[in-house]
């Protein structure tokens, strides 16, 4: 099972909005199938380890960090194919809460004579997929916030500069971390200043979901995050409906809602309703501030510069409403410190979602 879960995070990118899954296939003592999970579309996990364990498989006990699917969506059943196949046993970690799923792929394998064993490994499992399982639970997506800032938390000089607080060390870990995610949320202020691509930029990951969360529109047609062509713009009924359609004409989707500001835990919802189960909340001071405001965050990723840029002027990692009291503070679980380049990474968790650091779990199953 340890193996298998490895293997579930062999993908360089996340499969969401499906969970990471891997197998491992046992006959004899020796291991003659493995397989991972790649996304949606792809082959499952048993069937990759079916496939290379071929008639070998028959009496083997598989290993899987999910309880195997067994209906129609855009790949067949993998009971079935268990059972074609003639596996002894099945042992998986973690039921799926799909509720086409939920325990019926394990009776369908039990009423074919299969063995069926549940549970080894199932901590770690639920682990691994905590957006995911956050998502069937609530139909929110799992919000991290990632912070580069200096010692004294600030995220750009008074002047307004903020390239580059962190090394280029930290910056290729920060793009590892934007791979695990569906979408990357930012503030338009953060777009207006430094156009940023907010891609991952890594060989064999696919584009992301930018999200802009802008008001009046003033993201200009010919930003990068536009021209990625996969970019939604949150805006309200005040925004103009002439650069509506200048943004749409580039690919932007533009998402309008009721009132003055755009209400992050409505945006939310509709990403999640969307099949975005994950999102990286990578800029704007007063957006992370509100996420924390309300308690909308559920991990934190705080890259740390050792410099010290003063002033009470310069940009603050954090805006919002923020504590009155020390009460009042937001407080990291499971905190953590690693060294990144010259700097530093704080983990930590915000919310009963976020079932342990990930700090040490790389992206791409390094």
């Amino acid at each position: 099972m340890r193996q298998a879960l490895k293997l579930a995070r062999h993908p360089v990118q996340a499969p969401h909005p499906n969970p990471w899954v891997g197998c491992v296939i046992v006959r004899r003592g020796r291991i003659v199938g493995r397989g991972w999970h790649c996304g949606p579309g792809t082959r499952h996990a048993e069937i990759v380890a079916l496939d290379e364990a071929g008639p070998r498989a028959r009496g083997a006990t598989v290993y899987v960090t999910l309880e195997p699917c067994c209906h129609y969506g855009r790949t067949p059943p993998c009971t079935h194919a268990l059972i074609r196949a003639g596996v002894g046993e099945v042992v998986f970690a973690m039921r799926d809460p799909n509720p086409v799923v939920a325990g019926r792929g394990a009776r369908l394998l039990r009423q074919a004579g299969i063995k069926v064993t549940q549970g080894l490994g199932a901590a770690e499992a639920r682990a691994l997929n905590e957006a995911y399982l956050k998502h069937r639970a609530t139909g929110m997506p799992f919000v991290s916030l990632k912070v580069a800032a200096s010692l004294d938390g600030k995220t750009a000089t008074r002047a307004g500069h903020s390239k580059w607080i962190t090394d280029a060390a930290a910056r290729k870990h920060g793009r590892k971390i934007r791979a695990e995610h569906q979408a990357i949320l930012t503030g338009v202020t953060t777009i207006l200043r430094d156009d940023p691509h907010l891609g991952a930029r890594i060989r064999g990951v696919g584009e992301t979901w930018r999200v802009v969360v802008d008001s009046l529109l003033r993201t200009l047609p010919g930003s990068q995050v536009v021209q990625s062509g996969h970019c939604v713009i949150a805006c309200t009924s005040n925004a103009s409906p002439r650069r509506q359609a200048r943004l749409e004409a580039q690919g932007a989707q533009v998402w309008r809602f009721p009132g003055r500001r755009v209400p992050l835990r409505g945006l939310l919802r509709r990403l999640g309703a969307h099949g975005i189960v994950s999102v990286l909340v990578e800029g704007g001071s007063e957006v992370r501030g509100s996420l924390l405001d309300a308690r909308l965050a559920d991990r934190v990723y705080w890259f740390l510069a050792p410099k010290i840029l003063g002033s009470q002027q310069a940009l603050s990692a954090v805006g919002g409403r923020g504590a009155g009291r020390l009460t009042e503070a937001v407080h990291l679980g499971q905190a953590r410190i690693e060294a990144v380049g010259s700097g530093w990474l704080v983990t930590g968790t915000l919310s009963k979602y976020a079932l342990n650091p990930t700090s040490s779990r790389k992206a791409g199953g390094e």
